[in-house]
């Protein structure tokens, strides 16, 4: 489940649908804040692939078995 989020919150730092409401209240341009999420991806990105990676050695695989 993890790691559906961080394939879901990822994206978002790169295409930030969160900011439209904020261009119209603010009155910003979409420039203002693609640079600073862009730099969010690039902080974030390494770290959560660490920590996915790191994670990833806590869990057990166990392979399912066809009843029969």
């Amino acid at each position: 489940m993890q790691i559906y989020n961080a394939a879901e919150a990822l994206p978002n730092l790169i295409n930030p649908f969160w900011m439209l409401p904020l261009l119209g209240v603010l009155g910003l341009r979409a420039r203002d804040f693609v640079g600073f999420t862009f730099l969010q991806l690039l902080v974030h990105l390494p770290l959560v692939l660490l920590l996915l990676w790191a994670l990833a050695f806590t869990l057990h695989y166990h392979p399912p078995v066809i009843p029969g």
